[in-house]
């Protein structure tokens, strides 16, 4: 049974950090790229960053310099550190798995809550 379980959402000041991270199970982790998505309040989901089995990344312009996405393969991890962060980033944050060569498997986490606000 493949599980993704997101941790390290909660609410912050404008300006603060927060590192999500997400544990994989169930899947050879190497196998996989990975990214963190997000849902603001009334908008679609959006990508916010990927990180290739190679550890390649990729964000969304409006984080790019503030956000860090990383990967520990041994530990079945996958991380997002947040700095800088404004009210807009307010979210549902999902974490992501998708297979790199079997594009049908693709998974996704329960989502946690990050809000920004003062």
């Amino acid at each position: 049974q493949v599980q993704l379980v997101e941790s390290g959402g909660g609410l912050v000041q404008p300006g603060g950090s927060l590192r999500l991270s997400c544990a994989a199970s169930g899947i050879t982790f190497s196998n996989y790229n990975m990214g963190w998505f997000r849902q603001g309040p009334g908008k679609q989901r959006e990508l916010v960053a990927t990180i290739s089995r190679g550890g390649i990344t990729n964000y969304l312009d409006s984080v790019k310099g503030r956000f860090t996405i990383s990967r520990d393969n041994a530990k079945k991890m996958v991380y997002l550190q947040m700095n800088s962060l404004k009210p807009e980033d307010t979210a549902v944050y999902y974490c992501n798995a998708h297979n790199a060569q079997l594009l049908s498997l693709n998974y996704w986490g329960q989502g946690t809550q990050v809000t920004v606000s003062s």
